[in-house]
Parts: structure tokens; sequence; C-alpha cells
């Protein structure tokens, strides 16, 4: 087990693990995986870590997804270089241990995927997460983590919605890429590469960046 990074020391543990500042959690109950909207939101806006909620200070990593890149937003907050290998070491997606996305249970779209019998509890007002909601279990991602300069960090949003920030901006000099996970392939991508293996042999993959590989110095 990856050992708490020091930044992390003051955040709650649930099954011995730190909660991130991120992450909803209702009635006692900690929902890993999902987003508190109102935190990330403060965390996207005010440079915080999405895991220890403390402010970011010279470097940061991005999590990025091909799609991300496509459109030049990493959707989730940023993190302190200290707190992603234990992230990266815990979290079941970014692991490879789940190879889909968790399918999420419909209940209101509630963020916990738990009903609330509590009239005077906020949470029936909390908006489900589009983006969680769309890859209710599809495939996973590949995903990158990207480091920059907090000078380069910035909020930003959809091209077409001026002043709606959705996330943090991958337009900018990357320092250092990360590969946390590959992909996981579709049944015809899984037939398609067998039947590629088949016709030319197994190739070796290609070696991983790490986070001390400068970016363009493998493929």
């Amino acid at each position: 087990m990856h050992p708490i990074p020091q930044r992390c020391m003051h955040r709650p543990l649930s099954g011995g693990l730190v909660v991130p500042y991120v992450t909803f959690a209702h009635g006692g109950h900690t929902a890993f995986g999902s987003l508190d909207a109102e935190r990330a939101r403060t965390a996207l806006l005010h440079r915080l870590c999405q895991i220890c909620g403390k402010p970011l200070e010279e470097r940061c990593f991005l999590i990025v997804r091909p799609a991300d890149a496509d459109r030049g937003i990493s959707p989730e907050p940023a993190l302190h270089p200290e707190c992603l290998p234990y992230t990266a070491a815990h979290c079941p997606l970014l692991n490879g241990t789940r190879s889909h996305y968790r399918t999420r249970p419909v209940l209101a779209g509630h963020p916990a995927g738990r009903r609330c019998t509590d009239p005077t509890c906020p949470c029936p007002a909390l908006a489900p997460d589009q983006g969680h909601t769309a890859r209710s279990g599809a495939p996973a991602d590949r995903y990158e983590a990207w480091m920059i300069h907090t000078r380069d960090y910035r909020p930003t949003g959809p091209r077409d919605q001026p002043g709606v920030i959705t996330g943090i901006s991958t337009n900018v000099p990357i320092l250092r890429r990360r590969l946390l996970r590959t992909a996981t392939l579709t049944p015809d991508q899984e037939h398609l590469l067998s039947m590629m293996r088949d016709l030319f042999g197994d190739t070796p993959e290609p070696p991983a960046r790490t986070a001390d590989s400068p970016e363009g110095d493998s493929p």
C-alpha cells in the first residue's frame, strides 16, 4: 500500500484510504468516485489540490483523457506532485483494477447512489455529474497525468459558453507526461488486435512515460 502523503495527514480516512477534498459525502457515507460539485468548483477557481485541498505550489499535475486533450480542457481539479502517486496507486480506474466505469444507480441522479429521506437535506438540489452519467458502464479510457507550471494554470470552459468554467486548460506548456493507465479495449478492438497479432506477431509495448520523463522522450 502506498503511504499517505504528508500533505494528506489532516484529511479524514474511509476504509483506510484518504478521502479526497472533492469527494462527495452524504449522511456519513463517503461516495468515492463521485464529486462534490461545489468543492470541485472551489478547487478549480482557487487553485487547490483535489486530494488534500491545500493550495497548489510551483508545479501541479492535470489528469487528462484523450477526449480532454482534444477539447483542450482537463475537467478535474489539479493535484500536487506528492498527491498524484497516492491517487494513482489507490484509484481503481487509474491503477487498472477496474476495466469499466462504474455503473451509476438510478436514484434521481443522487451522487451518493442512495436515496435521501431527510426533507431538510439540500442534497436533492445537487445535479448529477453529466460526465460520469455519460460514461456509466463504458470501457475505461486512457489516462495520463500532465505536469504544468502553476503560472500556466488557467481555468477555462467551452468556447461557446463564455464565463462558464468547466476545467483547466491543457493548451499550455507541458513539463512532464506520465501514463497512468491504457484504455480498455472493446470486444471489436480486441478481435482486431488479435487478428493483427496473428498476421504480424506480437509487438512489444512502447515504454510508458514516467513522472520524470520530459515530453517527447518516448512515444
